[in-house]
């Protein structure tokens, strides 16, 4: 039986010129890192070339001594393809429209876990049209706005993150946050919306 490998010591083994190496991390994450990317594009054509591209950037990464997330290799690639996924929705001047967020290890979690909901079992019904509602009201928010709280809950970025792609600052990036979640509680409060508590 083969011993198992960590992705450290394929990384290392990869960076001196085994080129087996990389295969085998690709092999090994390739279903949640691709997972990760068409979750957020839901299109196939555009989840492949995003995907080969993450590779493609791995490998210049690793080839140019630019790896220094140490035991990290899966969360340093989802950075960079969910980087991609980013520059994809800048260059078509879209940001997608919200179904779920989904966080850097690539599963479906709720953008709902920003505001004071207490879960429990017995508002299931509530919450479900509470959230079709909060979708339907973030689509309506202004762009700038709605692109930081997108940025931010839809792909977990640190306000660092958003501001660089922004090309605005952080505390430009905080209070466009802050007014998306303000008008967001205003639009709530005016449709006597509550949360299912």
């Amino acid at each position: 039986m083969q011993q198992f490998i960590d992705d450290n010591q394929l990384v290392f083994q990869y960076i001196r010129g085994d080129e087996n190496a990389l295969a085998i991390l690709v092999q090994r994450h390739k279903r949640k890192i691709y997972s990760h990317i068409y979750l957020i594009v839901r299109n196939k054509e555009i989840t492949e070339d995003i995907f080969q591209d993450t590779f493609f950037k791995v490998i210049n990464s690793l080839k140019s001594g630019q790896y220094y997330e140490d035991g990290k290799f899966l969360p340093w690639v989802m950075r960079i393809a969910r980087n991609l996924v980013i520059d994809h929705y800048r260059r078509v001047k879209k940001m997608p429209t919200i179904p779920n967020v989904v966080n850097s290890e690539g599963e479906e979690t709720d953008i709902f876990s920003i505001l004071p909901i207490e879960q429990n079992d017995k508002y299931t019904i509530e919450k479900s049209e509470f959230k079709k509602t909060m979708r339907t009201l973030i689509e309506t928010l202004p762009d700038e706005q709605k692109e930081v709280l997108v940025m931010r809950m839809y792909y977990d970025m640190s306000f660092k993150e958003i501001s660089d792609f922004t090309k605005v600052s952080i505390n430009t990036s905080l209070g466009r946050m802050r007014y998306a979640l303000i008008n967001l509680k205003k639009m709530l409060e005016e449709k006597n919306v509550e949360i299912p508590v």
